[in-house]
């Protein structure tokens, strides 16, 4: 699958927002440890990428009731689906100067009742975007970072109607942050998770 980008201007990857607040005093700390005696940007957006994955429990495998969206949040509460630890991956990464993109999958519900769309990553290294899923590894998952082929978590059936979409967005999807932002508890959160893009 070719991987576009919703906009040409490469800088757009790297700004801070919002949602994708980098320039967060959490955010920063965060990075300048993670940053310590790795080798090089490589090196930490894999430190990055496991910490965000394994260290932020998935809010649903945790039982935990809390919804964060802005990054900042998410690494302050470890807590988050897998749109905020998207969103505080991709902090963490633009803070180190590392492009980062936040892409989407269509996949069935764990219930089995229609689709919900799944929030990753997408990092530039070598001039070409690598896809990176810190949702949280569980039984049956087993995500890891690689640029040499992609190990997400989810694998989309296309003979189900899953997907995954091309674009890769600057800032994070409206559909997918209008849900975060309205959701007062996660168990309602998991009644209006957008279905589509």
């Amino acid at each position: 699958m070719e991987l576009i980008q919703n906009t040409p201007d490469l800088s757009a990857y790297l700004a801070a927002d919002e949602v994708v607040d980098h320039e967060h005093p959490m955010v920063r700390e965060t990075a300048a440890r993670l940053a310590e005696g790795v080798a090089d940007s490589y090196a930490y957006a894999r430190s990055a990428y496991e910490f965000v994955r394994d260290g932020i429990p998935h809010s649903q495998d945790a039982g935990d009731p809390r919804v964060t969206w802005r990054a900042s949040d998410v690494l302050r509460v470890r807590t988050g689906i897998c749109y905020a630890k998207a969103h505080a991956l991709a902090a963490l990464l633009r803070a180190e100067d590392i492009p980062t993109a936040l892409c989407y999958q269509r996949l069935t519900r764990d219930d089995g009742g229609g689709h919900v769309v799944h929030g990753l990553v997408a990092v530039r290294f070598n001039g070409t975007w690598h896809r990176q899923d810190p949702r949280g590894n569980k039984p049956g998952v087993d995500a890891r970072f690689s640029l040499a082929g992609e190990r997400l978590a989810f694998v989309p059936d296309l003979k189900s109607n899953e997907l995954d979409y091309p674009v890769l967005y600057a800032e994070p999807h409206p559909a997918v942050l209008a849900a975060l932002r309205a959701a007062p508890d996660r168990p309602r959160l998991w009644k209006t998770l957008p279905a589509a893009l």
